[in-house]
């Protein structure tokens, strides 16, 4: 239907499938618009509301070929109409036994081929959750032939696709619009202005991209505009290189702003307003000792220059902007308050020296603010209206308010949101770049770093990311946040797009002969089974397959188990090497078995041949950098690196991966999601093992994160009472013997020996040492143990 648009929400009760497929099997466009009250078919400028004529309309173009048939078509639509309202239980059983009956010997309700009727009576029992309660107790085979067929179609598929996408993005609206409801304090539409302010001292981490989306998310919520500008007031720690790839690491993200700045645009400024707040008697130049200093404030001690006069800090400052040795022992301070509750109040530094010369401006400056003076500064006077800030900050707010105040500058609106951060995650910038300087990582893009190029390389989605941050919401808890939740998100938006393939561990790999299957034949077959969108594959089958030794070696003799893609097969023999490993099978083939029968479904490979080579793939999987969940300030990181966080294995996959390129992301069957991390000139393929959020995958490979002291084992007690010269003796306790192996005691501190292995660490009894009795009154007769002797 050339020129027609239906448009219907996803949110709409009942939902018109029958509407819905029909519309996607005449190539109809679907929008999908959640402020539609009810479906809306436009055709030729003529906008059709009522759904009956809709449904006729639609059903008009998908007329049986027979005009003998007609009144059959018209009485399965009549049909479908009831049972989309049916709710007695009685009606809907009669009228499936009815249906049931005349889909006996027909794959189509009416005539040879598909007409309106079929996608009525199936859009009828897709939204009538009683039929469909019915239908899979199995009492109605030749309606569920049917009805898996009509699901089955591409048009069907594709269309209940978009619905549940479509539904997942108004639920994901609704849950952020939900958690910032509140919005921004004092926000006009149209006029709010935020900042993303990174230092160009490292790269992007995931904890900087919340507030890059959040700035990002407001200034749209507002139809404002965001800035982004670079923090460089430290030469020290500041290179173009890091500007660079900061922008380049927000263009992954999706993330660009109206304008870019540096803070150091501003130096002159900066300089002014520094000279300004000394004329005025709010700031003054100190050259007490940092420690000392420190210590002042702590304790709450007004410094020995706070009172010095207008003219003679005036004085150090020019000394200081020289450069000179004498003035290197200077710093202006901000006279604002010496025993103030808020500690951040108490006179903080605002102006230092540093002679490092700058990456953008040279050496012209050798003096630079602070950030705490730059911040409100640069804010106040580029036009923002509102600074987003994570709460570490919340103490510096009211240095940010009095700044403004003391200089007499517009006003600046603060909202603040709680950081971000991850178990055995490092995001100090100061410990990430040691690892990357001491080589303990392949570089900043290391698929085990939390930098966002990291992640990026490791398989996260910028949308996984953009939702997840959003989903946090305003929260102001403080939360160490495991990785399961992110992952989990990730891995609901590449399933549905991620096509499939196939990859066998080499080591040890068993060849299958397969009687019954005459010669090499291929077929093509869909990527992914739910989305025909995502296109086909070549399948190959073969007289000589391989399978993994896993698999091989869990086989008994004549099982049947199923051959996934293929069918089923029975085991029929098993030739074993010299080492104990499955060398070679023999099976047969069965495909008139019932796969929902088999109890092991197992993934296989065709013997590679000149048209369908298998390829050879390189898996790569990552543990944490860290062994320790959370690391204190007093913690040296490097007691705590994982001795082993990078593993490989080699694989042979089908030939189909030939055709992937960097980046892909794929779903190796029974194995799990893959992106391509390279494409090598031999064709060959690295690949890196996406998480998807089940804490199995994301559970430390440490065997253990606390390591486990070694007991000492006690002599043998001596035994009151004579048993087997071989009996074994208790022990007191608990230990480790000399393999390495734990042996806990039948009776906690004493008994026999019993070889646990376990990745568990040692916990302290709940009750103590001691031993619990706990009194109860019963009717049963004691028993001695079985352990007394």
């Amino acid at each position: 239907m050339k020129g027609g648009t239906l448009k219907l929400s996803p949110a709409t009760t009942p939902l018109p499938f029958d509407v819905l497929v029909t519309a996607s099997y005449l190539g109809t466009p679907i929008v999908f618009d959640p402020d539609t009250s009810q479906p809306v078919l436009e055709v030729d400028g003529t906008a059709i509301s009522d759904p009956a004529d809709i449904i006729n309309n639609l059903t008009s173009k998908l007329l049986p070929t027979n005009p003998s048939n007609n009144v059959q078509h018209t009485s399965f639509i009549s049909l479908a109409k009831s049972l989309a309202t049916a709710s007695s239980y009685a009606d809907v059983v009669a009228a499936l036994d009815s249906l049931d009956d005349h889909l006996l010997l027909r794959s189509f309700l009416v005539g040879y081929s598909i007409t309106a009727a079929d996608f009525s009576v199936w859009g009828a029992l897709k939204g009538n959750v009683q039929a469909l309660g019915i239908l899979k107790r199995n009492g109605h085979i030749h309606i569920s032939r049917w009805y898996s067929f009509i699901e089955s179609i591409p048009s069907t598929q594709s269309a209940l696709n978009s619905l549940a996408e479509a539904r997942a993005n108004k639920a994901r609206s609704t849950k952020v619009a939900a958690s910032f409801s509140l919005g921004l304090p004092n926000a006009v539409e149209g006029k709010v202005v935020t900042r993303f302010p990174p230092e160009p001292s490292g790269y992007l981490h995931i904890g900087h991209t919340k507030a890059a989306i959040l700035n990002q998310y407001f200034a749209a919520m507002y139809k404002g505009r965001m800035l982004i500008r670079f923090d460089d007031t430290n030469p020290s720690k500041e290179k173009t290189e890091f500007e660079d790839t900061i922008l380049q690491d927000l263009e992954l993200l999706d993330i660009r702003g109206d304008a870019v700045s540096h803070t150091s645009d501003h130096f002159d400024a900066l300089h002014r307003y520094a000279v300004e707040i000394i004329k005025s008697g709010n700031a003054y130049a100190d050259d007490t000792l940092q420690l000392q200093m420190r210590e002042e404030r702590m304790n709450g001690i007004a410094s020995k220059r706070r009172d010095t006069s207008v003219e003679e800090n005036l004085k150090r400052f020019e000394e200081m902007a020289t450069g000179s040795e004498e003035g290197a022992k200077w710093c202006i301070r901000a006279k604002i308050s010496v025993d103030n509750p808020n500690k951040a109040m108490r006179d903080p530094v605002i102006y230092r020296v540093n002679t490092t010369p700058h990456h953008r401006t040279g050496d012209k400056w050798k003096i630079y603010p602070t950030y705490d003076f730059a911040c409100p500064i640069v804010d106040s006077i580029e036009g923002v209206t509102h600074a987003l800030r994570t709460n570490e900050y919340r103490d510096r707010n009211p240095q940010y308010q009095w700044m403004l105040e003391a200089l007499k500058l517009r006003k600046v609106d603060i909202w603040d949101f709680s950081r971000v951060n991850f178990v055995y995650t490092l995001l100090s910038k100061r410990k990430l770049t040691m690892f990357v300087d001491k080589e303990v990582v392949h570089g900043w893009d290391d698929p085990r770093f939390p930098t966002v190029r990291g992640i990026r390389r490791r398989g996260m989605t910028i949308e996984a990311l953009k939702q997840y941050m959003l989903s946090q919401g305003p929260s102001q808890a403080v939360l160490l946040l495991e990785w399961d939740g992110i992952w989990a998100t990730n891995k609901k938006i590449i399933d549905p797009i991620a096509p499939r393939f196939t990859a066998l561990a080499k080591e040890n790999l068993v060849t299958v002969h397969i009687n019954g299957q005459p010669g090499v034949t291929t077929q093509s077959v869909p990527r992914h089974k739910k989305n025909p969108d995502v296109g086909t594959k070549t399948t190959v089958y073969s007289p000589v397959i391989y399978i993994e030794q896993e698999d091989a070696s869990s086989f008994e003799d004549n099982e049947e188990i199923t051959l996934m893609d293929w069918g089923n097969a029975i085991v029929k023999s098993k030739q074993v090497s010299d080492s104990g490993q499955i060398a070679s099978m023999t099976m047969d083939l069965y495909l008139e078995g019932d796969f929902k029968k088999t109890k092991k479904k197992i993934t296989w490979l065709a013997e590679s041949s000149s048209a369908n080579p298998l390829v050879n793939v390189t898996l790569l999987d990552y543990d944490y950098l860290i062994t320790k969940k959370k690391l204190e300030e007093e913690d040296d990181v490097f007691n705590f690196v994982t001795p082993v966080s990078e593993f490989k294995s080699e694989a042979l996959a089908d030939a189909n991966v030939i055709t992937l390129s960097k980046g892909d992301i794929i779903q190796f069957e029974r194995k799990g999601y893959y992106i391509v991390d390279a494409v090598k000139p031999d064709k060959t393929l690295d690949l890196i093992r996406i998480p998807d959020g089940k804490m199995a995958s994301l559970a430390s490979k440490v065997a253990g994160s606390t390591p486990v002291e070694p007991v000492q084992a006690i002599p043998k007690a001596k035994s009151s009472k004579k048993g087997p010269a071989n009996e074994l003796a208790p022990r007191k306790e608990g230990f480790v013997d000399p393999d390495g192996n734990r042996i806990m005691l039948s009776e906690g501190k004493s008994g026999f020996e019993i070889p646990v292995t376990t990745k568990m660490y040692d916990v302290k009894r709940v009750f103590g040492e001691t031993e619990v009795q706990a009194a109860a009154e019963t009717k049963m007769y004691s028993v001695k143990s079985v352990y007394d002797r």
